[in-house]
């Protein structure tokens, strides 16, 4: 086997480039699609089969004060470390879709279709051959906008009409407060209140409210992860011996919240209760050695979560061809 060395490497860029410098007449390629398809990846998790459903994802350029105990500077660091795109971090979106056998659940919607690389929940659905009038539960972890803005079509109607719609006690008792959304902050916090009411508004009598510790679905439990929202929840599913836990966003990006668990992001609601929240959660999850869905985690976003270090690494779960 002939050696790789950098003399070669450079001989085989020169022989490509000199390729590509044929005429187009040259080639008989068919011409580049141009974009991506919808995208979703199957699993079995016991008796259950889990649909993770991309709605996309986008480039975030870094507000003043992304991380509110840590300098832009060092942001930016571990995010090129990460090969993110410049000056940005990088967040997918990834519902997921639980058929336990009697009920057809999905676990938050996205964003919505407010810009070109999301909002892709409807064609990732279809793409996956599942009619929105076949989900039986929308169960909200929390009440931001990339999580509930799916749970309408641009039109104003419901993306899911024939589903129960179920959103964490704490979390709908603050979101839809007159008073709160009034000594809301600009910025960040006061559109989560005017999503939350464009969303929730006119469909108030729809909602069912949940409670920590209860069965939003059959198998699937709400898991204390206050914190990010006063309700943010994660959900542990069971079936028979096998156990995955929905995370949320108990971490956004883990390449810099988990590597770094004692960083305050800017959409966190209570900063130190996240921090602590985001510990707890982790050390059990690592403990037990539990499979995790994340939410923000790079497609399919299914993966291990080991401490290392002062802090934690995702480990990603292998793509299997069958179920």
């Amino acid at each position: 086997m002939s050696e790789l060395t950098r003399r070669g490497l450079m001989a085989g860029a020169a022989a490509a480039g000199a390729a590509l410098a044929l005429p187009r007449e040259a080639f008989a390629g068919a011409a580049a699609a141009g974009k991506q398809v919808p995208s979703f990846y199957r699993s079995k998790l016991g008796d259950f089969e889990l649909t993770v459903v991309s709605d996309g994802a986008r480039p975030i350029p870094l507000p003043p004060r992304f991380v509110l105990n840590v300098p832009n500077e060092e942001v930016l660091k571990a995010a090129d470390a990460a090969y993110m795109p410049k000056g940005t971090v990088f967040a997918p979106f990834n519902p997921l879709l639980v058929n336990t056998g009697t009920k057809l659940v999905l676990i938050d919607t996205g964003y919505g279709p407010i810009a070109p690389t999301v909002g892709l929940l409807p064609q990732s659905l279809a793409a996956a051959g599942v009619d929105p009038k076949s989900i039986d539960i929308v169960v909200i972890s929390h009440m931001h906008g990339d999580h509930i803005n799916g749970l309408k079509n641009p039109d104003g109607s419901l993306a899911f009409p024939n589903a129960e719609i179920k959103v964490q006690a704490r979390d709908w008792e603050f979101w839809m407060d007159d008073a709160n959304m009034a000594k809301a902050p600009e910025g960040f916090v006061k559109a989560s209140f005017g999503f939350a009411r464009k969303i929730f508004g006119d469909i108030k009598t729809r909602v069912t409210i949940y409670q920590w510790g209860s069965e939003v679905a059959p198998g699937i439990t709400a898991v204390d992860t206050a914190g990010h929202t006063p309700g943010h929840s994660s959900f542990a599913i069971q079936s028979g011996q096998s156990k995955l836990l929905f995370q949320g966003d108990v971490a956004n990006v883990p390449d810099l919240f988990l590597t770094n668990p004692e960083w305050k992001v800017m959409f966190d609601n209570e900063p130190d209760q996240a921090v602590a929240t985001r510990k707890r959660f982790y050390d059990m999850a690592a403990a037990e050695k539990v499979l995790i869905s994340g939410y923000h985690f790079p497609f399919p976003g299914l993966g291990w979560v080991e401490k290392a270090g002062s802090g934690y690494r995702l480990v990603p779960a292998p793509w299997s061809p069958v179920l």
